[in-house]
């Protein structure tokens, strides 16, 4: 799983905050990283210098294989509380589209078209 952050000019992107934002969406998403080819990470400061409670903004992109790309944002008052809100939406939106796609095929009952290896039992 590959990771990119992107940072407005507003928001220190210095390599600590970069290294720490990683493993934050490492965490969050570890045990669906098979599943997911790379994250986008945008930050953004709606109001630079002035504070408020969510100017802080935080959009994550996951990209499944399969899938079409799956997006969340999350707004709070720190970079830190915008990341982890975000990676936390981002994790649960994760398992329930790849929890869809299992009931899905689960519930399949037209015939598989030959050639097709049979599904694994549920």
């Amino acid at each position: 799983m590959h990771i990119q952050i992107n940072t407005g000019h507003n928001i220190d992107g210095r390599e600590a905050v970069t290294r720490w934002i990683q493993e934050e969406v490492e965490t969050a998403l570890n045990r669906l990283s098979d599943h997911i080819t790379r994250v986008e990470v945008h930050l953004r400061d709606e109001n630079g210098d002035k504070n408020g409670q969510t100017d802080k903004h935080c959009t994550m992109e996951a990209r499944l294989e399969g899938h079409q790309p799956l997006a969340v944002t999350n707004g709070a008052a720190t970079v830190e509380r915008a990341v982890k809100g975000a990676a936390g939406k981002l994790a649960r939106l994760v398992e329930s589209t790849l929890g869809r796609q299992h009931d899905q095929s689960a519930r399949r009952t037209d015939p598989l078209p030959p050639g097709t290896p049979s599904e694994p039992a549920a």
